[in-house]
């Protein structure tokens, strides 16, 4: 249901992209504008996690460093068919983690400092867990796309406010505009949907992968609280790579907002509990 539902999206922010791109500058202007983002986000998807692991600061551990953290990573991936993820550690009081890496051969699984120092053994597996479901679930390369074709519609939305637009669309001067304001908006929106929706099913596959669904709700709970006491100011400074944090790392979204990258903390326990009691 999730990868239909995010396929649903998907398809709506390819059927935006085409509209706009006929209302602005006929479909000429929108292969271009597609060709330019695509680039860009081709070198992201190739870059895009030492460029985040950069970012936050992330050091790589190994079994001398961190042995117990190298031994539940391995420990989950192999449960899960995965080869052995790079593990990191960031130097952060909010307790937080992410995943990335273009495949699962390529990929990386980054903890606080602050997450290892709250979480029990359980817990912490949990995490991992979820972690590894995105890249099982391959959502890196799921956002990669969505985020070009928003790039690509953005793009647009530029080109309509510096060269007017095509004035020739059944809207006129007044569609220009409309889309020039709305186009960017509304592809955050419908990027952010699919960031919700790759959340909801990697807290579902993480609960498969560590067998204890109730580990990980009860680690979501507390990351939460953590995340709205402590600033992240890596996360702050650097707010793009938010959405791929177990939970959003920026001050004051803990509820399912309209802009919000992630899912409400509460719904997401009430679905790994309803897991648990054989619900769903």
């Amino acid at each position: 249901m999730n990868w239909f539902r995010t396929s649903l999206l998907m398809a709506a922010m390819t059927g935006l992209f085409l509209g706009i791109g006929y209302l602005l500058g006929g479909m000429g202007g929108a292969a271009i504008a597609f060709v330019i983002a695509a680039g860009m986000n081709i070198f992201a998807y190739w870059n895009s996690d030492k460029m985040v692991l950069r970012m936050h600061n992330a050091q790589q551990v190994d079994r001398n460093s961190a042995p117990d953290l190298v031994e539940s990573v391995e420990t989950l991936a192999n449960h899960a068919g995965l080869p052995m993820p790079a593990v990191y550690i960031i130097h952060e009081d909010q307790p937080n983690a992410f995943a990335t890496g273009r495949n699962p051969e390529n990929a990386a699984v980054a903890v606080t400092t602050g997450l290892m120092r709250i979480l029990t053994h359980e817990e912490l597996a949990g995490v991992i867990a979820h972690e590894l479901a995105h890249i099982k679930n391959r959502d890196t390369l799921v956002m990669t796309i969505t985020a070009t074709i928003a790039g690509a519609i953005s793009m647009l939305a530029s080109f309509a406010f510096l060269f007017s637009g095509n004035r020739n669309n059944p809207l006129g001067i007044i569609g220009v505009i409309l889309v020039m304001f709305l186009a960017p908006i509304a592809a955050a929106l419908v990027q952010m949907a699919i960031s919700r929706t790759r959340e909801y099913a990697a807290d579902k596959t993480g609960a498969e992968i560590c067998g204890r669904p109730l580990w990980l709700a009860s680690a979501l709970q507390k990351l939460e609280q953590g995340s709205k006491r402590l600033t992240n100011q890596a996360a702050e400074d650097n707010p793009a790579t938010a959405h791929m944090f177990i939970v959003n790392p920026l001050n004051g979204q803990s509820m399912d907002k309209l802009f919000s990258t992630h899912p409400n903390t509460a719904n997401r326990v009430a679905a790994l509990q309803a897991l648990a009691d054989g619900r769903a």
